[in-house]
């Protein structure tokens, strides 16, 4: 099985690279540190009270799983947003479709190579997490779900990346573009049902005085199922499940208030990674569709002057190097 070319590339400037180790090092040293002082700390206190806290070691692993979460979810766009505008900004990515690849392995290869190197970095860790099974607490199929979690945002947030950087021809407005983007998915969903959360609570302030009532009567309605595409609350909810604090349904009645049972709520986790898996494959799609060039005039006008241009500069390219196999024949006739 041939290996995609530009994955394979990547793949090999990454390995050579000894930032890539050094960021392997740093991140797997502290976090052995930290779970050692972790486990030191608990002997210690079954020397002087005879008594184990098993949550410690859960909190270990909501703490480290929590940093690769974050990781993952603003790490991805940075390495992703330049990959396309990046071979734009350089003039190779002309040189690149002029090859027998197609667009969707350029896109494909580069989004991989990032996928890989975040990935490696999810795995090099799961030593310090599986100190967790010292004890118990926390099974494999939990480490299996979380693992998925981790793809799902990686394979989002590099979407997201991907979309932007195939769609601008700079680096910069891509990165700035991906991160607002994660940053409305996270925060901006979130405050949409804060704020509708509050306005229920007022309205039903106008009518009824006692706070309790308030309390268990306010919702923030249907702008709750926005929370399905915020990878943070999927996260959020699938930890606090394996933490053993609360299920779904309870967690989000604590942050805006009491919903009806129902299919979405019963299985969120499943559907919101299925949905968010679903965005990371269209954002893909797109970015595949925007890179692949566009033959005939008239199929210009919706990329505007610049798709214009870029496809002018093509034919001019493609004029001049037939001109030069014109030349160079009729000398060597000559």
């Amino acid at each position: 099985m041939k290996m995609n070319p530009v994955y394979k590339r990547e793949l090999k400037v990454s390995s050579r690279s000894i930032r890539m180790a050094m960021v392997l090092l740093i991140f797997n040293g502290i976090l052995s540190a930290v779970a050692l002082f972790n486990m030191y700390s608990v002997v210690d206190q079954v020397k002087m009270t005879a008594e184990i806290q098993y949550s410690r070691f859960l909190e270990l692993y909501v703490f480290v799983a929590s940093i690769e979460f974050a990781m993952l979810m603003f790490i991805m766009p940075a390495m992703t947003s330049n990959s396309i505008s990046g071979e734009r900004e350089r003039q190779t990515l002309d040189l690149m479709l002029t090859t027998t690849m197609k667009p969707g392995e350029i896109v494909l290869g580069k989004l991989a190579a990032a996928f890989t190197s975040m990935l490696l970095l999810v795995l090099s860790s799961f030593p310090a997490l599986a100190l967790v099974f010292v004890y118990g607490g926390i099974t494999v199929t939990d480490m299996a779900l979380l693992l998925l979690c981790f793809v799902t945002v990686a394979l989002l947030s590099g979407g997201i990346g991907v979309f932007f950087s195939s769609l601008f021809k700079r680096s910069t407005m891509a990165n700035v573009c991906s991160y607002v983007t994660i940053v409305f998915l996270v925060a901006g969903t979130y405050a949409v049902n804060v704020f509708t959360y509050r306005m229920s609570q007022n309205e039903i302030s106008s009518y009824m005085t006692a706070v309790d009532s308030v309390t268990r009567q306010a919702t923030s309605g249907g702008s709750l199922y926005l929370l399905l595409m915020n990878p943070a609350v999927t996260f959020y909810a699938m930890i606090n499940k394996q933490a053993g604090n609360s299920d779904v349904a309870g967690t989000l009645e604590q942050l805006f208030g009491s919903h009806p049972e129902n299919f979405i709520i019963e299985h969120w986790t499943g559907l919101s990674i299925f949905l968010q898996i679903a965005a990371a494959v269209i954002l893909i799609a797109i970015a595949v569709s925007a890179v692949t060039p566009i033959r005939g005039a008239g199929r210009t006008g919706g990329r505007g002057r610049a798709g214009k241009q870029e496809l002018q500069d093509r034919e001019n390219g493609r004029e001049n190097h037939r001109k030069n196999d014109r030349r160079k024949g009729g000398r060597d006739h000559a």
